[in-house]
This record gives structure tokens, sequence and C-alpha cells, in this order.
């Protein structure tokens, strides 16, 4: 789940492959829930924001409301962390002199509201653990095995605090592992498919257009352009911004 706040220029948000606006089209603060499409931003303008990436379970316990009716969709953020909330953070964020005094700020204000937040399903966090440790390479039946929980106590658990049913959320770790292999480790789509976890190079086509917007070669070529251009892409996101150490 991701938060943007930001200042200067809003951010402008479409569903990828479309020329429709998502919402009003327009944010200058939004959290944008987990989804199985793809999403496109752009500045227009000069635009100056800090973005959070937070794991579901983080955005459950620092949110603090139940993430089913985050996910497929976007919401101004103050509308879930509150205006004062959302303004005075914004507000010091803009006027901090540089990027460690940024993160430093976030840091402590995020912990504030970790730590007073609900703490997450020991259920949710053992099935969740069991999910990324396979990179999302399993069954909902076997995850309901290993874990000796039923299958409706999980799917009520995981739209309650991951924002997405397992079967979902399964698909995109399985998804954010195409993401992630090294270049140059498989042959073909078709390796890249079965040490993915999928059937077959149809199922990766089918899963990587509907959740990319792109196929795999599509994606493959903007990855590749990206690091000719000296940037790189890590889990699905350009990277040659700066991070959390101020580097790019």
């Amino acid at each position: 789940m991701t938060l943007i706040l930001g200042w200067g220029e809003p951010v402008h948000l479409r569903a990828a492959g479309t020329n429709g606006a998502l919402g009003n089209g327009v944010w200058h603060s939004v959290l944008v829930g987990l989804r199985t499409s793809a999403v496109l931003g752009a500045y227009p303008g000069t635009g100056h924001a800090v973005e959070v990436d937070f794991t579901p379970l983080g955005a459950y316990a620092c949110l603090g409301v139940p993430l089913a009716g985050l996910s497929e969709t976007q919401v101004a953020a103050e509308d879930v962390l509150g205006v004062r909330w959302t303004s005075a953070l914004t507000e010091r964020l803009a006027l901090a002199p540089d990027w460690g005094t940024r993160w430093t700020i976030l840091d402590e204000a995020l912990c504030r509201r970790l730590t007073a937040g609900p703490s997450p399903s020991p259920v949710v966090a053992e099935a969740w653990h069991r999910l990324r440790a396979r990179h999302g390479g399993m069954h909902l039946r076997d995850l309901v095995a290993e874990t000796g929980r039923g299958r409706r106590r999980l799917q009520a658990l995981f739209r309650e605090q991951i924002g997405l049913p397992p079967q979902s959320a399964i698909r995109v770790l399985r998804f954010q592992r195409v993401l992630t292999m090294p270049p140059g480790s498989f042959r073909s789509l078709g390796e890249l498919s079965a040490a993915c976890g999928y059937y077959d190079q149809a199922h990766l086509n089918r899963d990587v257009r509907a959740l990319a917007g792109l196929t795999p070669r599509e994606l493959g070529g903007l990855s590749e352009r990206a690091r000719r251009e000296g940037a790189g892409v890590v889990d699905g996101r350009l990277t040659g911004l700066p991070t959390r150490d101020g580097q790019p």
C-alpha cells in the first residue's frame, strides 16, 4: 500500500492502458490500496513528495482501519489519517532543509501511529510470512493446511488486514517474483514461468498483462531501458530517486 504526501504540483493517477483518471485524477496526498491492476502516476510540472510503501500488515497497524475498503481504490490521505495529521506532517516535510531530516520526521510520525495502532493477527502474520517466503508459490489449500485455520477464516482475516483475499495476494507475490528475477537467469519465458510458479507461459502472460498492463516482453524492455538510462526497476518501481538513506 502506497502513501504519497506531496507539495507543489499534484500527482496525476490513471489506470494503465487507459486515459481515464482514477477518482478525481489529481492528488496532493493519496493512499493507494493494494491492487490487481496497474496504476500510472506522473507530475505535469515540478512535483515534490514523500512516498511511503507499506507492507500490508504495516499498513493495517499504521492506519488502524480494515484494509478491504481501501483495496483496488485510492482515497485522499486525510480521509483516513485525518486532516490535521496529514497537513501538519506534509508542512513539516516541505519545510525540512534536507532529505535526512525528512526521513527522521517521517519515522517519528509513523512510529507513533504504529505504537498506537492495532496488532495484526498472529494467524495472518504466519500465513503472510509463509506466502512471502515462497513468493506466492503455494495454493490456498496448502496455506489452509499449514496454518491449521479454516478457509473462510483466512479469507476474512486477509481481507481485513491484508486488503486482498489470499488468492489475489498469491497472484501479486508471484508477479513480484517475476519483477525481481535477475536478468539472464532464465533463457526463455517458459523457464521464467516455471521458476516463478506459473502453470505455463500462457498463465504468466495473462497475469503480467493484468497486473502490469504490459506483456512480459514489453515489461522486460521497459526494465532494460531504465537500466541503460541509469535507473533500475525494483519491485516494479523505477529507482534513481531519493531513498530512505537519502542516496539515489
